[in-house]
């Protein structure tokens, strides 16, 4: 990059105790646009000291907004719904920019947001407690909710949107404080993000925002004062993370990899299966934790699903999103690019069969892989075994729902499945007998609403408390259990 194009591009800064404020990190990263290669901003990797500062004023605030009444923390988060409905297109561009997906999802995605923001903003319901006018002789018990401190969440660059509002309006709802650190790989987002919080009326202090890489990650983990850390990531990192905070006596919430299975079955509607199946493999260019990127076909409708599904793949459109709302955009980096590719060839080299292959005819200049598939994958396969995070699907010949469901039950990641089908009494076994946390009938993509927690499987998640539903306000809060005694005998005479 010439000087001319480097002082062009903007810097991120981190946001502090209710201030922007420059990094004093001597290291950074470009930021480029994955649909062109071009440079839209640099994020600097902030230190530990500067993740501490963060912390520190994230106390500070807790002191007067934990004791914030519950009904103005919910009126702060009205007022940033209606912030987020009015600026949701300029918020898509912005993610269409930095993450590459089609302007459409995009918009989608900061529609899941605010649903997170009207849940949290329920929450004088939520926070309710209950209580036991008589276990004894005069005597009641009372459950209340009280916030934990100061919280933590580390995001993931696929859904810059929904994922940090997975976290942070339940927190602070809940009356906490939180230093949240996106993804470096999409930085922008998160920062439009604080200036509609702060226009909102949320305090300084109460939501922070740190960018950075693998230094803000140890210094939320270790450091005494964060209360919890909630994750959304890769496999090792997310064990890494519920590992290294609990070690270190914290709340972990990881969410991590996933090979999601969908099953066909032969009384299906096969061109719903198909439409639904191409959005679950290939929707948000198959980086998504809910890709359905293992197709499991009854023999006696998989040449009909396999010749119509590879023909709407072929049928695709691709190319920059920023200029035209494509089906498929691209992958968010040149590595991830060039790790796709490194994917479909151990699968051939490993046997498998190439029904179409994502590495011809992609677009130039930005970091593209067109919709890939194979068959004749066996269990053997790293196109199988591993979380690809591309557009990539493997399609897999059963004889019948029972083999369909063991195969998909001996992978050890376990987010979700899809089943389609007319039958209830296949409807009934796949619930019972698969082994995976959010299931989807005659869907491609099960991810629960917000008022429902997303709750993961087996190596898919680390922790006990998933995030969103009920399991967010119970993640977020402790309890006080008050056992009283009135005694009522000067008026029982």
């Amino acid at each position: 990059m010439s000087s001319a194009e480097s002082s062009s591009v903007k810097t991120i800064k981190n946001f502090i105790g209710g201030e922007w404020v420059e990094s004093t990190s001597t290291e950074s990263i470009d930021v480029p646009n994955p649909s062109t290669g071009e440079i839209i901003a640099r994020v600097p990797l902030a230190t530990r000291e500067e993740t501490a500062a963060a912390i520190e004023k994230a106390a500070e605030a807790f002191k007067t907004w934990g004791k914030t009444s519950v009904i103005k923390r919910a009126k702060i988060l009205f007022a940033l719904q209606q912030l987020l409905e009015r600026d949701k297109d300029e918020l898509g561009t912005i993610i269409t920019m930095e993450n590459g997906k089609p302007h459409a999802e995009a918009v989608a995605e900061v529609g899941r947001g605010i649903e997170n923001v009207m849940h949290a903003a329920s929450i004088p319901n939520l926070l309710m407690g209950d209580s036991l006018s008589t276990v004894a002789t005069d005597v009641e018990v009372t459950n209340y909710r009280y916030p934990i401190g100061v919280t933590s969440a580390i995001c993931p660059f696929n859904f810059p949107m929904m994922v940090p509002f997975w976290m942070f309006p339940m927190a602070i709802a809940c009356g906490n404080t939180m230093v949240l650190k996106p993804s470096e790989k999409t930085p922008n987002l998160m920062n439009k993000i604080i200036d509609l919080t702060v226009e909102a009326g949320l305090p300084a202090g109460v939501l922070n925002v740190v960018q950075g890489a693998k230094d803000v990650v140890n210094e939320l983990l270790e450091n005494p004062t964060v209360k919890s850390v909630s994750f959304v990531g890769s496999e090792g990192v997310g064990r890494y993370v519920y590992e290294h905070g609990t070690a270190h006596f914290k709340r972990v919430q990881a969410l991590t990899g996933a090979k999601n299975h969908s099953i066909v079955l032969s009384d299906a509607d096969i061109d719903d299966a198909v439409t639904k199946s191409l959005s679950g493999g290939f929707g948000s260019a198959g980086e998504r934790c809910m890709a359905g990127s293992v197709i499991l076909v009854e023999d006696a409708v998989a040449d009909e699903f396999v010749a119509k599904f590879t023909q709407a793949a072929k049928d695709i459109d691709m190319g920059d999103t920023n200029e035209e709302d494509y089906y498929l955009g691209p992958v968010i980096r040149k590595e991830n690019q060039e790790r796709t590719f490194k994917y479909i060839e151990d699968g051939v080299k490993d046997g498998a069969k190439l029904v179409l292959d994502g590495r011809e005819g992609v677009p130039e200049g930005g970091y593209f892989c067109r919709p890939t598939i194979f068959e004749r994958v066996s269990q053997e396969m790293s196109i199988w075994k591993d979380e690809i995070f591309a557009p990539v699907v493997d399609i897999i010949r059963v004889k019948d729902l029972p083999e369909a469901v063991d195969f998909a039950n001996s992978h050890h990641l376990a987010n979700g499945a899809c089943l389609f089908t007319d039958s209830a009494t296949a409807v009934r076994y796949f619930r019972e007998n698969i082994d995976a946390g959010m299931l989807g009938i005659n869907l491609g993509v099960p991810a629960p609403v917000a008022y429902f927690s997303f709750s993961g499987w087996k190596d898919s998640f680390f922790g006990d408390l998933h995030a969103n539903g009920k399991d967010s306000v119970e993640f977020y809060t402790h309890r006080k259990v008050v056992t009283a005694q009135y005694k009522q005998g000067r008026y029982n005479k």
